[in-house]
């Protein structure tokens, strides 16, 4: 390693800066890039395959190789190296990186020089010290005497003979070759790497008064790695495949999707993901967000849904205000005709002097082309639904049986009722309050779940109801409830039940 003097500043508490110097070669990291010609791939969950072709000189025999400009958050067991006639022996990635504290850590048991600096005379004086510890501050000896670099305030400058061993200012990979021939070749390495991330990211501009959405959607890149990719051919890939460890990501909300779609995509995939190619090369930066348009797609139709699901016998104290969602498709006919990739929905309505103004979001999970969807804005202010157990009896199982024709079976299957011993039903009398203080009427879809119990109980009855109802599957029945402008409707339903 060559000695080098005054190049690196650092700061030890206020009062006292650490410097060192470096000779400008692949260490260097001011330096340019020694990447070649690189390809990322990213996935969702945190992992990517970075491929990187450099053009080498190998000579004859066993040699090291260096490749700086890696991640500092490489996998290193998933390393794949190339090149023509030459087979790997050995690597070794290097990743203690030349930061002020690493430099001080490896001075431990060295001899530094200490510059102080006089404030009132500007003054320097100079001592050689040895670094004894920097467990909790940076503990030296100078001459016979131990001393604390405290943070005082005084203008004190670490200056150091050398960068330590093995510490090094850009990640780098070194590789061990057995090369059959001297000579100048493309040699490729692969690795999979954490730190280099995507998410779709959509922005919606709704009208309400035509119906429609236009909707843009933006792939959102994260380099965290400790590298830059420079002019980097990137791919994205709108999937999960297992990479051995825990793949768990939070999971948006599971009403977004009233019918997953059946539809494919005109886009390329690979095993069972879809592939986003950027259309041109990009240089992702460390510590940097980029973000690059995907989709733009005007008069899309939409409408709004409000809607309450409720639980079984559900009583609430007060009026508790409904959902306002967003409905539209993604299909090809009438809709985005797309597969959308995970991500965050924002949507946007202009106010009466036509500005576009927020109005709410909701997350999406990787959704196929044909899904019918509905995204959650909000509470809408003006209309609310009050749910309440009006009534609640026993009833006997000859009266249980009499009300067989209201069953509420799968598939309209109708099984005959065989009561072998005397039990005890239920009629459970509910009502659901909805208001509007809206000047417009409007139709607010109320869910009731938590019918279905277990295998036990699935034989239960919607025996009366004031607004003919649909069962949306076997735990939950829906009603489109009309409601006039500046009132309310009542609904009102009996069910018969097992407990």
């Amino acid at each position: 390693m060559k000695h080098f003097r005054l190049a690196l500043a650092l700061t030890l508490g206020t009062g006292c800066t650490a410097m060192a110097a470096f000779a400008q070669d692949a260490s260097d990291p001011t330096g340019k890039s020694q990447q070649g010609d690189v390809s990322v791939t990213i996935y969702n969950g945190d992992t990517a395959l970075v491929q990187d072709v450099r053009d080498l000189s190998f000579p004859r025999g066993r040699t090291r190789i260096e490749f700086p400009d890696v991640s500092s958050r490489i996998r290193p067991e998933t390393l794949s190296f190339a090149a023509d006639n030459t087979g790997i022996v050995e690597q070794n990635f290097d990743f203690d990186l030349l930061t002020p504290s690493k430099l001080m850590e490896k001075a431990v048991g060295e001899t530094i020089t200490l510059v102080r600096t006089n404030p009132a005379t500007g003054a320097e004086t100079r001592e050689r010290a040895k670094v004894l510890s920097v467990a909790g501050g940076v503990v030296v000896q100078i001459g016979d005497r131990i001393e604390v670099l405290r943070d005082d305030g005084l203008p004190v400058r670490a200056v150091f003979d050398r960068v330590p061993d093995g510490l090094r200012a850009r990640p780098t990979l070194s590789v061990t070759v057995d090369s059959g021939t001297a000579g100048r070749r493309p040699a490729s390495i692969r690795y999979l790497t954490t730190g280099l991330g995507w998410n779709a990211d959509y922005v919606s501009l709704y009208d309400e008064a035509s119906g429609t959405l236009d909707m843009q959607g933006w792939v959102t890149l994260t380099n965290n790695t400790g590298t830059t990719f420079e002019n980097a051919k990137t791919v994205l890939v709108a999937g999960d495949p297992s990479a051995g460890r825990s793949n768990y990501r939070p999971q948006p909300p599971r009403n977004q999707v009233r019918s997953i779609g059946t539809e494919s995509a005109d886009r390329e995939r690979l095993a069972d993901y879809y592939l986003y190619p950027l259309d041109a090369r990009t240089t992702i930066a460390n510590a940097q967000t980029k973000q690059v348009s995907f989709m733009d797609v005007q008069g899309v139709p939409a409408r709004k849904i409000y809607a309450r699901t409720l639980n079984w016998m559900q009583n609430d104290s007060d009026p508790v205000q409904v959902e306002s969602r967003l409905a539209f498709s993604s299909s090809r006919e009438g809709g985005l005709g797309d597969a959308l990739p995970a991500g965050t929905v924002r949507f946007y309505q202009r106010d009466g002097q036509g500005t576009p103004q927020f109005i709410g979001e909701d997350a999406i999970g990787h959704t196929p082309m044909g899904s019918e969807m509905s995204l959650k804005l909000g509470d809408a202010f003006d209309i609310s639904v009050q749910a309440s157990v009006t009534a609640r009896a026993k009833i006997d199982s000859e009266e249980y049986v009499r009300s067989a024709r209201y069953r509420v079976i799968e598939d309209d299957r109708v099984r005959q009722i065989t009561v072998e011993r005397a039990q005890t039903f239920y009629r459970t009398t509910m009502q659901y309050r909805v208001t509007n203080a809206k000047a417009q009427p409007v139709t607010v879809d109320v869910a009731q779940a938590g019918l279905d119990r277990g295998w036990w109980s699935n034989d239960f009855r919607v025996v009366s109801e004031s607004i003919k109802g649909e069962q949306i599957n076997l735990d939950k029945r829906q009603w489109a409830v009309p409601v006039p402008a500046n009132g309310e409707t009542v609904l009102t339903v009996v069910y018969e039940t097992r407990y």
